[in-house]
């Protein structure tokens, strides 16, 4: 199974065949909602919308948001600390998860909409006129007038920022000497070192001027990938144990002349995956208990961040042993994979329509791994490549993954929180040091953090049809996929 993929507590009902003759008549439609025209904001969060989602105009991460919450039944296991009074953004979001969902539900959100944690209004639904999309909105959602307020505000802060940055350039132009004869404006500010990297170090202009690391933070740093290199030697030396799949044709790894379709083969790619899953998840554990911090949590909360952020983690080291010149994942030292390999072996050609409602196809072959999975994650592998991320931006991300107090059973989210705060901070500092230029690295880094959470949301669904197909999981990719069979 591709790169050891494990859920966080999603283990859906058995599936429902629906016959087409027993739905409404109406078109059935696939694929994503068209763009709408404007810049159409989430009604939960004020984030720009991608569709109407459960009934509501609302963005990507609120409608996966209520989706997970109604699976999980997240409303009982929220707890607010500003007394339920949160005003949600986008920021504030990923903060407040008891505010996030009484907004999703004060929105319009219904709860019915979730069949087999499948949404009906996968479909798009028409474009609404103005007299309708007023009626969208009840008392207590984010109204047009404060979605207006948010923008006069955040262009505001963005006109303060600017002026601050012209101020401290006028300042620090008055107070250097202009350089001599013969002495180029390059060499004049001086050579600047670069923990990890070779962007200018702490010499630059902007935000990343007399930034540097505190001995703490840069111990924490020699740490953790110190820690990352010896996991990943431990994973080299279990490289034997893995299935070893025949003789390759030239170009792919599938045997020659083979059907990849048979029965034989694809027992063979299950074993060859989910013994690379098992390697990875041992990864993640030991690293995890080498990661200052997280042994001085409950083991309750050590059992859920691990859940948890285990998928994440996988898709944050598949991405980094992204080649994007052969577009090709390596596994371990030795198994390379591009996405041709996979539709070759007919590992992402069925779909499961919307959220995991069978609408009469073929259930997945192989592993499971479907075109739903795939694409998203080689997508996300590029993007992460695109980043060009060192091994302590790395360390530093996942470390930063695995202490998210939002995660499903957390007893302790305030001290779990506040074990993530160094880590944020060293990563802020980090970047501004290597990339003083580039302001806006640091909320990229961030933001691919969300991105994770959708895949890991798709993941459940490949989860789902393991269960479909009946596969019996080693005992270790249960416990962690929470698969009880």
């Amino acid at each position: 199974y591709l790169c050891g993929s494990v859920s966080h507590g999603y283990c859906p009902p058995t599936p429902v065949i629906l016959d087409p003759a027993e739905e409404p008549e109406r078109k059935r439609k696939k694929g994503p909602a068209p763009k709408m025209l404007g810049d159409e904001l989430c009604q939960v969060c004020g984030d720009t919308a991608s569709g109407f989602h459960y009934n509501v105009l609302s963005c990507e991460g609120c409608k996966g948001f209520f989706r997970r919450s109604v699976i999980r039944g997240g409303a009982g296991r929220y707890a607010c600390r500003g007394g339920g009074t949160c005003q949600m953004d986008a920021f504030m979001r990923r903060k407040c998860q008891q505010c996030r969902l009484r907004k999703c539900k004060e929105a319009g959100m219904r709860e019915q909409c979730e069949c087999l944690g499948v949404s009906r209004l996968a479909w798009p639904l028409p474009r609404l006129g103005a007299s309708a999309e007023s009626r969208v909105s009840p008392i207590g959602v984010l109204s047009k007038e404060q979605i207006r307020k948010k923008k006069i505000r955040k262009q505001q802060q963005q006109q303060q920022q600017q002026q601050q940055q012209q101020q401290q350039q006028q300042q620090q132009q008055q107070q250097s000497p202009l350089p001599g004869p013969g002495v180029s404006s390059s060499s004049a500010s001086g050579p600047g070192a670069s923990p990890g990297g070779s962007d200018g170090g702490g010499q630059g202009t902007g935000e990343g001027e007399g930034v540097q690391l505190t001995a703490a933070q840069e111990l924490m740093i020699q740490q953790l990938v110190a820690a990352q290199l010896q996991c990943n030697k431990r994973s080299f030396s279990d490289q034997p144990k893995v299935t070893v799949l025949p003789l390759p044709q030239p170009g792919g790894p599938w045997p020659m002349g083979a059907d990849p379709q048979s029965r034989d083969a694809r027992q063979q790619r299950f074993a060859h995956f989910t013994e690379l899953a098992i390697i990875s998840v041992q990864e993640i554990v030991d690293f995890a208990k080498q990661v200052p911090g997280f042994l001085q949590l409950g083991r309750e909360d050590q059992i859920a961040l691990l859940k948890a952020s285990t998928i994440e983690i996988m898709l944050l080291e598949t991405a980094r042993r992204y080649n994007h010149e052969t577009e090709c994942i390596t596994f371990l030292k030795d198994f390379t994979y591009s996405k041709d390999d996979f539709h070759r072996a007919g590992m992402a050609e069925s779909r499961l329509g919307g959220w995991g409602l069978v609408h009469r196809v073929r259930p997945p072959t192989s592993a499971g791994l479907q075109v739903e999975f795939i694409n998203p994650i080689f997508e996300f592998s590029r993007a992460m490549r695109r980043l060009g991320l060192d091994d302590a931006e790395y360390a530093l991300l996942i470390a930063i993954n695995i202490f998210s107090a939002d995660r499903p059973n957390v007893q302790e989210p305030s001290r779990v929180e506040a074990l993530q705060q160094p880590y944020v901070d060293a990563l802020l500092s980090y970047t501004r040091i290597k990339r003083p230029q580039d302001q806006l690295r640091f909320p990229r880094m961030l933001m691919k953090l969300v991105s994770l959470r959708t895949l890991s949301s798709v993941h459940s669904e490949q989860v789902f049809a393991l269960r479909l197909q009946d596969k019996k999981l080693p005992p270790l990719l249960s416990e962690i996929w929470d698969v009880h069979e």
